[in-house]
C-alpha cells in the first residue's frame, strides 16, 4: 500500500499537468486503500484534473472528502497553492490532521485565527473568513491557485455568508471546488464562476446515495418507536431535538428501555475505564452511557462529546439523543435518524424546518461501508399521536369514535403533519441567497493592496451577487466608512499614483492577521496602560479588560442576569417596594460589568483613531473575574448559576480568555499576581477538560502529539500538583471560599463543603461563634485574599495551610487551618482540602 499520496506526484513536468496521468496516479492510490470510486467521484475528479471548476452536490456519505483530496493532489502537481475551507474550526482542524496523514506534515498548514500552523505550506486548511480576508487583501494576485469550499451552503448564512462569496468575486485566477449535500439549484454559480475565472464549470450531482434511505412518519409515542427500531436491528439511532434541554430529558426518559446486553454494558465500562466524570451533568452522563444511551450537543464539554463519539464508533451506544449539530458533520456513526419535530426556534420565531435543514439532518442516516440502508423517522406531534391512539382503541365502533374528545395542539404550537413531512422529503434544497455586506475591515484590506483601490471597491460593490437596490445600500455604506477613515487620518488621498499604483493609501501598518484574530486586542493593550500596577485590583482589572474583548458566552451571561434579578427582587420585596416600581427598577439589573465606564470611554477614544473597531462591539462582562472573586472551582460555578447544560460554553469561554490573556498582555504588564491568575486559569481549563489546550499543542506541534500517541503516552490532564504556581492559587481559592462563606454566615454551604471531614454546619457555627462575639464581620476585600494572609507549609505528601481572617481590629489571630492531600488532589484534578481547625491562635 502506498503510504503518502505525495510519493505519487509525477516527477516529469509534462506529466504533472497531464490529466490522464494525474487521474491514474490518484486512482492507484485509492485502489491501494481498497477504495472504489463512485461514478460521481470519478466524474468530479476527471473535471478537476482537467482544470475545470467543479460544483459537487451529492448526498452525505458519497465521498466528497475524497474528491477534495484529489483536488489538493492536482494543485500540488501543478505547483499551485490550494486552500480547504470549512465553516467551523473543529472541522478545519479535523481536516488538517487527516490531510497530514495523506500528504505529510510539511505539505499541510492551518489558519483559523486562533492558531497558525505551517502557514507557508502548499495546502492550507482554514475557516472561510480567513480565505475571504486574504482575497480582500491581495485580490486576484493572491497566492491561491485552488479553493475547496466545503459545506458551501453556508453561503446563505446571514452573518457569515459574505465570507463564502468574496473569494468567488476576487480570486479570478483560482480553480474552485464547491461542495455540499444540500446546494439546490446552482445554475447561477455555474455561469458566474465560468464568467469570472474563464474556466469551464462542471456541475456534478447525484441523487443516488451509496446507502439508500427509507422515510417513515411515526404515529407511535417515542419510546414505542425507539423500541421498535431497536428490535428491528436499526441501531445506532440518533434522536434529533431542537433544544439541549429536550435532548437530555429524552435520554433520561429512555432509561426505562433495556437498550444493551450485560456483555455490552461490561464493554462500555471497560472502554470508559478511569475517565473522569465531574459532578452534575457528568454524573448523569456516566449513568446514561453505561446504559447504552448517549447525549450529544454543543453545550457539553468536549471530552464528553468525544467519549460519546468513541463509544458510538465502537458500536456500544444504541441510542444518542442530541441536537441538530449532527448536520455539520459530527463524527458519530448513525443508521437511523429520528426527528422529534419538524419545527425549530430560529432565535426569532418557531418555524418549520427548511428543506435544506431537513435533508442536512436526514442525510446523516446510513453509514457507507457498514449499512446497506439507512432510515429516517419523523415523529408526529404528541397530540396527533394521542388522537391516533384513541381512534385505534375505538376500532370500528362508530359510537366509540363519536365519543372521542380529540386533543388539540397547545396554544401557539406550530403544527406539522404527514403532508409537511412528505413535502420536505420530496423538496429540493432552497436556492442559495447572497449575504454580502460591507465592513471597515473590507475597505482597509482592499486599500492596503497594490493598485487602484477605487476600482477594486467598485468591482466588489457593483459585481457581487446582490440585486441592484442592495448594491446601492452597500455603496452608500462603503462611502460613509471611507469618509470616516479619511477624517480619522487612517487613509490619505495621493495626488499622483505611487510606485504600486495606489491613489489612496493607509497611514498605518496593517498586520497580516488583521481582522483574523481578536480585533479589539490592540484596544485591550491600550486600556491596560491606563491601570495602576500597584493597585490591589490590578490583576483582576486586566482580566476585565481582556474579557470585554472575548466573544460573549450568552448562556452564562443570561444565567448571571437571571440570578442577579432574582436577588434584586428579593431585596426589593424586603424593602416593601411596590410591584410596578420593582419591574421598572429590574430593567436596570443585568450581569456584572466591571470597569464598564472606563472601558466604554477607552473604546470611544480608540475608535476615533481606529474607525474599523466600529465593526466590533466591546462587551464588558465578568466570568473569569467573577469565578476568581467568588473563589469557586468549575463545578461550583456551574452549580451556582445552574449551567449544567452549558458546561462546554463556559469552558470554551474560559479557554479563549486564557489564550487572550497569554497572547494579548505584554510581558512587562504581567505582574506576579496577574501571572498567578493566568496560571490558575490555564490549570483550571486543563483539569476540567485538557482536550482544548491539548488541541492547541497538537496543532502547533502535530508530529510530537502523534509520537506521544504512538508511544502510548496517556492523553489527559497532567497531575494538578505539577504546576506548583497554579496549584497554590487553587489552594488559596479553596481556603478563601471558606472565608467568604464564613463572612456570610452560610453555615449550610460550609457544612456541604466539609461535612465529609467532620465539619458539618453545626461544627462551623460553633467554631465561629466566639469570633463573631468579638468582631462584627470578616473582611473579603483584596487585602483579605492576598498572599500575606495565607501561610503554606509544603511537605512531600501534604501541604499544611492556614488562612487568616481579615478582622476589623487588625489582630489577624483567627483563621482556618487545613491539610491539602497532594495525591488526592491529582486524582480529583483540584485542590482537595481537609479542614483541621477554625480557631484563634
Amino acid at each position: 500500500m502506498t503510504d503518502s499520496l505525495t510519493d505519487l506526484l509525477p516527477a516529469d513536468a509534462a506529466e504533472a499537468t497531464d490529466p490522464d496521468v494525474l487521474f491514474d496516479a490518484f486512482s492507484t492510490w485509492t485502489s491501494s486503500r481498497g477504495l472504489d470510486l463512485y461514478p460521481a467521484q470519478e466524474e468530479a475528479l476527471i473535471e478537476v484534473v482537467s482544470g475545470a471548476n467543479v460544483i459537487l452536490s451529492t448526498p452525505t456519505g458519497s465521498g466528497k472528502s475524497l474528491v477534495a483530496v484529489g483536488a489538493h493532489f492536482t494543485a500540488l502537481a501543478h505547483g499551485r497553492r490550494s486552500f480547504y475551507t470549512a465553516p467551523i474550526k473543529a472541522l478545519v482542524s479535523e481536516k488538517f490532521f487527516s490531510l497530514i496523514e495523506v500528504f505529510g506534515a510539511d505539505k499541510v498548514g492551518m489558519m483559523t485565527g486562533d492558531s497558525s500552523v505551517n502557514p507557508d505550506a502548499p495546502i492550507i486548511c482554514c475557516t472561510a473568513e480567513i480565505l475571504a480576508n486574504i482575497a480582500l487583501r491581495f485580490g486576484a494576485e493572491a497566492d491561491v491557485g485552488q479553493v475547496v469550499a466545503d459545506e458551501f451552503h453556508f453561503y446563505s448564512e446571514p452573518d457569515r455568508g459574505w465570507a463564502w462569496q468574496v473569494p468567488l468575486l476576487e480570486l479570478t485566477k483560482a480553480q474552485f471546488v464547491l461542495m455540499s449535500a444540500t446546494l439546490g439549484d446552482v445554475s447561477f454559480f455555474e455561469k458566474d464562476l465560468t464568467r469570472r475565472t474563464g474556466r469551464p464549470t462542471a456541475v456534478v450531482t447525484s441523487a443516488e446515495r451509496p446507502v439508500p434511505l427509507t422515510f417513515r412518519y411515526a404515529l407511535t409515542p417515542m419510546h414505542e418507536t425507539v423500541s421498535e427500531l431497536l428490535h428491528g436491528g436499526q441501531a445506532p439511532i440518533y434522536i434529533v431535538h431542537f433544544s439541549q434541554a429536550a435532548a437530555i430529558e429524552r435520554a433520561q426518559a429512555l432509561m426505562s428501555i433495556n437498550v444493551t446486553s450485560r456483555a455490552e454494558k461490561d464493554a462500555i465500562a471497560e472502554l470508559i475505564g478511569d475517565f473522569r466524570f465531574s459532578a452534575g451533568f457528568g454524573k448523569n452522563l456516566s449513568r446514561l452511557v453505561r446504559h447504552g444511551i448517549g447525549v450529544h450537543h454543543a453545550g457539553m464539554l468536549p471530552k464528553y462529546r468525544r467519549l460519546v463519539e468513541q463509544l458510538a464508533q465502537a458500536g456500544l451506544l444504541k441510542l444518542i439523543c442530541g441536537t441538530d449539530t449532527l448536520g455539520v458533520g459530527i463524527n458519530v456513526p448513525i443508521r437511523t435518524v429520528v426527528l422529534s419535530a419538524l419545527t425549530k426556534y430560529d432565535g426569532i420565531r418557531q418555524r418549520h424546518l427548511k428543506a435544506r435543514e431537513f435533508h442536512q439532518i436526514a442525510g446523516r442516516a446510513g453509514r457507507a461501508g457498514y449499512d446497506t440502508d439507512g432510515y429516517v423517522v419523523v415523529e408526529a406531534p404528541d397530540h396527533v399521536i394521542d388522537n391516533a391512539k384513541a381512534l385505534d382503541k375505538a376500532g370500528d365502533d362508530p359510537k366509540k369514535k363519536r365519543k372521542i374528545v380529540r386533543k388539540k395542539a397547545p396554544e401557539g404550537f406550530v403544527n406539522w403533519t404527514e403532508s409537511t413531512f412528505e413535502r420536505l422529503v420530496a423538496a429540493e434544497p432552497e436556492p442559495l441567497t447572497s449575504s454580502f455586506h460591507v465592513s471597515h475591515s473590507m475597505l482597509l484590506n482592499v486599500i492596503s493592496r497594490p493598485g487602484n483601490a477605487f476600482e477594486s471597491m467598485r468591482h466588489l460593490l457593483e459585481d457581487n451577487h446582490e440585486d441592484r437596490p442592495a448594491q446601492r445600500k452597500h455603496i452608500l455604506r462603503a462611502i460613509a466608512i471611507y469618509r470616516a477613515l479619511l477624517a480619522a487620518g487612517i487613509v490619505e488621498r495621493l495626488d499622483e499614483p505611487d510606485e504600486q499604483g495606489r491613489t489612496v493609501r493607509l497611514t498605518v501598518d496593517l498586520q497580516f492577521d488583521f481582522a483574523l484574530n481578536q480585533p479589539l486586542s490592540p484596544l485591550a493593550v491600550a486600556a491596560v496602560e491606563l491601570l495602576d500596577t500597584e493597585s490591589p485590583t490590578y490583576a483582576l482589572d486586566v482580566v476585565s479588560i481582556v474579557e470585554s474583548t472575548v466573544d460573549d458566552p450568552k448562556q452564562v451571561l443570561a444565567q448571571q442576569q437571571f440570578k442577579a434579578r432574582n436577588e434584586a427582587i428579593a431585596a426589593m420585596k424586603s424593602e416593601g417596594i411596590e410591584y410596578e416600581e420593582r419591574m421598572e427598577l429590574l430593567e436596570d439589573v443585568t450581569y456584572p460589568k466591571p470597569l464598564e465606564e472606563l472601558l466604554l470611554a477607552a473604546y470611544s477614544r480608540y475608535r476615533q483613531g481606529h474607525p474599523w473597531v466600529a465593526d466590533y462591539q466591546l462587551s464588558p462582562k465578568s466570568v473569569v473575574r467573577d469565578m476568581y472573586e467568588r473563589a469557586m472551582n468549575f463545578v461550583e460555578y456551574i452549580g451556582f448559576y445552574g449551567l449544567a447544560r452549558s458546561e462546554g460554553v463556559l469552558l470554551r469561554y474560559l479557554a479563549s480568555a486564557y489564550d487572550a490573556l497569554r497572547r494579548t498582555i505584554p510581558d512587562d504588564a504581567k505582574t506576579e499576581p496577574l501571572q498567578d491568575l493566568i496560571e490558575w486559569l490555564g490549570e483550571l481549563v486543563r483539569q476540567v477538560d485538557s482536550s482544548l489546550l491539548d488541541e492547541w499543542e497538537a496543532l502547533r506541534h502535530p508530529g510530537e502529539e502523534k509520537a506521544k500517541e504512538a508511544a502510548g503516552v496517556p492523553q489527559g490532564p497532567p497531575p494538578v500538583t505539577r504546576n506548583e504556581r497554579a496549584f497554590r492559587v487553587l489552594v488559596r481559592n479553596e481556603m478563601f471560599r471558606r472565608v467568604e462563606l464564613a463572612a456570610r454566615k452560610d453555615y449550610v454551604a460550609l457544612g456541604e463543603a466539609d461535612s465529609g471531614t467532620g465539619w458539618d454546619a453545626e461544627a462551623w457555627e460553633d467554631a465561629l461563634a466566639d469570633y463573631f462575639a468579638e468582631y462584627d464581620e470578616i473582611g473579603t476585600g483584596p487585602d483579605a485574599r492576598g498572599p500575606a494572609l495565607l501561610m503554606i507549609d509544603q511537605q512531600p505528601d501534604v501541604w499544611r495551610v492556614r488562612q487568616i481572617f481579615d478582622d476589623p481590629g487588625g489582630d489577624r489571630d483567627w483563621g482556618v487551618s487545613a491539610e491539602v492531600d497532594l495525591a488526592a488532589s491529582d486524582e480529583a484534578g483540584s485542590a482537595v482540602v481537609r479542614v483541621t481547625g477554625v480557631n484563634q491562635l
